[in-house]
């Protein structure tokens, strides 16, 4: 069983940045692929970025390529989404998910999520 809370939310100017954290239970988080997901009101979860065990192997969605920055700490079972120029369309709440086997895009094959924090970009 592994649980996870996020940290880090806020409001923030566009162009601005924040730092996402997710911090794990667990003796084995380094055996877990972690991804970042957000949604929208009214639109479906999206992945954001997503990182194998040894950070080894990362994944970004198109539209935060060359802005954000999935990265972890397996010493304190700690994975973080380093957020800059934001921008309005990256409001939402950001959810960290965990699965046990390599990196997935889609939300189904995460077996666990934390409760999700909310970004807010103001134009």
């Amino acid at each position: 069983q592994v649980q996870l809370v996020e940290s880090g939310g806020g409001l923030v100017q566009a162009g601005g940045s924040l730092r996402l954290s997710c911090a794990a239970s667990g003796r084995t988080f380094s055996s877990y692929a972690m991804a970042w997901f957000r949604q929208a009101p009214g639109k479906e979860r999206e992945i954001v970025a997503a990182i194998n065990g040894n950070g080894g192997t990362t994944h970004y969605a198109d539209s935060v390529k060359g802005r954000f920055t999935i990265s972890r700490d397996n010493a304190k079972n700690t994975v973080y989404l380093q957020m800059n120029s934001l921008k309005p369309e990256d409001t939402a709440v950001y959810y960290c998910a965990a699965r046990g086997r390599n990196i997935a895009t889609t939300a189904g094959p995460y077996t666990y999520w934390g409760q999700g924090t909310q970004v807010t970009v103001s134009s």
